[in-house]
């Protein structure tokens, strides 16, 4: 696959997939293997898992959008640096809803194996969203 074509899946993972909850593109951009390493313990593998990671934070932040901040792609991986937004109004993972809005920066790198994602590491500002939705204090204790 060419790079152009590797930029193009994770832009419909982060757009369409995950931002809009596209699920039928989830079946065809994500690959029978696919393993996500930024996953909780105890999630499937594949496609089955990706969808489920996807609807949690899809129920606790409805309106969630994964913008696309810059799209970098070299042979079979391509890294995105994102910025998450969305309003808190469901459960996530044991926080109540806050109706608060939230953003959160990350950078992922995807790898693409028979033109599917295939595996995917990432690092999200985690301390910054449970600062935000109340769950960390923001000031040192």
């Amino acid at each position: 696959m060419s790079v152009k074509v590797n930029k193009l899946l994770v832009r419909l993972l982060l757009e369409d997939d995950l931002s809009r909850g596209d699920e039928a593109i989830a079946d065809a951009i994500i690959h029978p293997d696919f393993f996500d390493h930024t996953n909780p313990p105890g999630m499937e593998r594949g496609p089955d898992g990706h969808k489920a990671i996807g609807r949690l934070f899809r129920s606790a932040f409805p309106d969630l959008n994964w913008q696309i901040d810059d799209l970098i792609a070299e042979r079979d991986k391509v890294v995105a640096r994102t910025t998450m937004t969305g309003t808190h109004l469901g459960e996530f993972f044991g926080i109540p809803p806050t109706g608060r809005q939230v953003s959160m920066t990350g950078v992922h790198v995807l790898r693409v194996q028979e033109g599917k994602i295939a595996e995917h590491w990432g690092s999200n500002d985690d301390l910054s969203l449970m600062r935000q939705l109340g769950a960390i204090p923001t000031e040192p204790i």
